[in-house]
């Protein structure tokens, strides 16, 4: 009979943070609430310690550039970099991302431009003298196919790909922007406090059987390299449902659909990720969708995937009565 799995969790805050030198130094936690930048002191020295997927040599104290699309992630993210004293700038999609996160830059910080402009984006990082550039927060899905008017580039940067999914767009897009002279950046910089992180993270405890544990993770990690999505849903040694273009939200609402029993999420990264985009998410949104497919545990991986709001999403995934497992990476 499969056992069931008891994981303490390591010493931590209440939201699950493990940075102790971060803490010592006074350095304030993004919450969800706060997205006007305060005047912090430059300490190159702590802002180093700010994140630890800052790359080797890349100066803390430059200009970092946030390509920023829809949803919560882009804001949190700028918020994390702003309570470290990074100078951070802004890239807004028209028609995509949250007026209230371009409320908050002067206009000299930013530029906003269409979706599929390839050329201006380029040009507007060098305008806004971007060393560093991260991509965070999605573009709507269908205007990849539809609605979207690319320019020369992209048409050019597009036809030069033999696939075309997520890795190998942004992958291209990456090269672009590396060849203006801007360093992409690891899409987990400054959230090294959201992150997933090992053992139970909704209590002492989580309802999840090892077996149940391993079949899922095998599953997701499968997906994964197959490049189809970065999560599945399974229960009782069966997959239940496999995340591809609809998205996460879309795959567990129709969970409901199957009546299974004791359903588990499990969301990895790819196989062989690139972390400088596509990075696996999991929000609020995320648990609401998995109560309404009738979902009641989740398997993250750690330092994989990225809380949005973590303290936010451990405290409502208690109230629904969600599991939330974090597994070691592979």
């Amino acid at each position: 009979m499969t056992g069931m799995r008891r994981i303490k969790s390591p010493t931590k805050d209440a939201d699950g943070s493990r940075h102790a030198v971060l803490r010592s130094n006074q350095l304030p936690v993004a919450t969800q609430s706060r997205l006007e930048p305060e005047p912090i002191s430059r300490n190159t020295a702590l802002m180093a310690l700010a994140s630890r997927f800052l790359p080797p040599g890349f100066d803390p104290t430059q200009t970092v550039a946030v390509i920023a699309g829809k949803g919560r992630y882009p804001a949190l993210l700028i918020e994390c970099a702003r309570a470290r004293g990074a100078k951070v700038k802004l890239i807004s999609f028209e028609e995509e991302t949250d007026p209230a996160l371009i409320a908050t830059f002067a206009a000299a910080d930013h530029r906003a431009i269409p979706v599929g402009k390839l050329g201006q984006m380029l040009d507007s990082l060098k305008e806004l003298g971007a060393a560093g550039a991260v991509m965070a927060g999605q573009v709507t899905p269908r205007k990849l196919f539809t609605g979207m008017v690319p320019d020369l580039k992209l048409i050019a940067l597009m036809a030069s790909l033999k696939e075309r999914n997520a890795e190998t767009i942004f992958g291209a897009i990456s090269v672009e922007i590396e060849k203006v002279g801007v360093r992409m950046l690891d899409a987990r910089i400054f959230l090294d406090d959201h992150l997933a992180t090992p053992g139970c993270m909704t209590g002492w405890a989580c309802g999840i059987g090892d077996d149940q544990l391993e079949f899922g993770k095998r599953m997701a990690r499968e997906m994964a390299r197959l490049d189809v999505g970065q999560a599945v849903v399974t229960a009782k040694g069966t997959v239940i449902a496999v995340e591809a273009f609809e998205g996460t939200d879309n795959m567990l609402r129709r969970c409901v659909q199957t009546g299974g029993k004791e359903m588990m999420l499990t969301k990895t990264a790819k196989y062989r990720q690139d972390w400088r985009f596509d990075v696996p998410c999991f929000g609020l949104k995320t648990l609401e969708s998995m109560a309404e497919g009738g979902v009641s545990k989740a398997a993250l991986e750690a330092d994989a995937v990225i809380l949005i709001d973590k303290p936010a999403v451990i405290a409502r995934a208690k109230e629904l009565g969600i599991d939330l497992l974090g597994f070691e990476p592979s």
